[in-house]
């Protein structure tokens, strides 16, 4: 729960800043403040989101909390890979965050430091505002009071959670995909879709691949700042994240079939092609060269002297043509 407090001014970059009393009381302050709060070592602890922030911010952040020079240069770099490091009694995080924009898939990142008594997450890019996991968080005061690990945990629960329909998605989109190969017309858009299809789920895939590995140092991280009372909660999200993981190599393995079994029924197709062509240049060509002989000067020919030659003549180049046709059916390349 939360209680009213005077209008705060922090950065446009600060999206939240507030302070937990153990009791699970909110309570909104400045940046300049923080300083105060934690002089006061009553176990509250500072919730700080930040996105895109500006160099000014961070340094002010670094000064505050004193975090390594070396996890403020991460979190000024929104290139990092998933991971988790200790900087003395301080985690920093590196997680990729996922959202679909209009039927595209974007990714961000979301760098959090993690100390005794305060949490700050700094998100880059295609992110949704961690509003629902503070919202969630204060719901609970009993769960609120073990600290940061768990607004950490909340935070890594709604990143994971919104994985989920992503994948789903995927699958959706797949089902669609699979009916355009297996119909009669081939579509060039179908092959150019399953490529980017293919290329999103490996950059799916490597997201959420090394979040199994911070997921599980978490579980068995010695650091005070996961005490025991939560691990098991972050082991729920690395049973999420393993699920998800495996939800992405399934889809890969069968997008890499559908791409494999489109070409195979393109070549197919284009087979079918040239047999049908095949056989009507065999069925052209067999009246073209019986009348062809008709062009050369010739000055007896066997059917010009009969009266019935010409006629016989047209019903043979017939039933040649006919039985050719018949052949060909049969055969299946007409």
């Amino acid at each position: 729960m939360s209680e009213a407090s005077a209008p705060v001014s922090n950065p446009a970059c600060v999206v939240n800043c507030a302070v937990y009393a153990p009791d699970g009381v909110r309570r909104d302050i400045a940046l300049d403040a923080i300083s105060d709060v934690l002089a006061q070592d009553d176990g509250s602890f500072v919730w700080i989101g930040l996105y895109e922030p500006d160099d000014a911010s961070l340094e002010k952040l670094q000064e505050e909390f004193d975090l390594h020079e070396l996890a403020i240069e991460d979190a000024h770099n929104a290139h990092q890979r998933p991971k988790v490091e200790a900087y003395g009694q301080a985690l920093f995080l590196a997680v990729n965050t996922a959202q679909m924009v209009d039927g595209q898939l974007l990714f961000g990142e979301t760098h959090i430091f993690v100390g005794p008594n305060y949490l700050i997450t700094v998100r880059h890019g295609a992110s949704l505002s961690y509003a629902h996991a503070r919202a969630r968080v204060e719901r609970e005061p009993a769960l609120l009071a073990l600290g940061p690990s768990y607004a950490l945990y909340a935070v890594l629960d709604f990143i994971v959670d919104n994985y989920l329909p992503i994948a789903d998605q995927f699958k959706a989109t797949l089902r669609a995909l699979e009916r355009d190969i297996f119909s009669d017309a081939y579509r060039r858009s179908t092959l150019v879709r399953l490529y980017d299809l293919k290329r999103e789920l490996t950059e799916m895939r490597m997201s959420v691949a090394p979040l199994i590995d911070v997921l599980s140092q978490l579980v068995r991280s010695p650091s005070p700042q996961i005490p025991e009372e939560t691990r098991f909660y972050f082991r729920d999200v690395h049973d999420h994240v393993i699920r998800v993981n495996d939800t992405v190599d399934a889809l890969r393995d069968l997008l890499g079939t559908a791409m494999a079994v489109n070409q195979s029924l393109v070549t197919l197709a284009q087979g079918e092609t040239v047999r049908k062509l095949g056989a009507w240049a065999a069925l052209l060509a067999a009246p073209t060269l019986i009348t062809s002989w008709y062009g050369m000067n010739f000055r007896s020919m066997p059917e010009l002297d009969g009266r019935y030659a010409y006629p016989l003549l047209v019903l043979f180049v017939g039933a040649v043509c006919f039985g050719l046709y018949r052949l060909f059916r049969r055969i299946g390349w007409l």
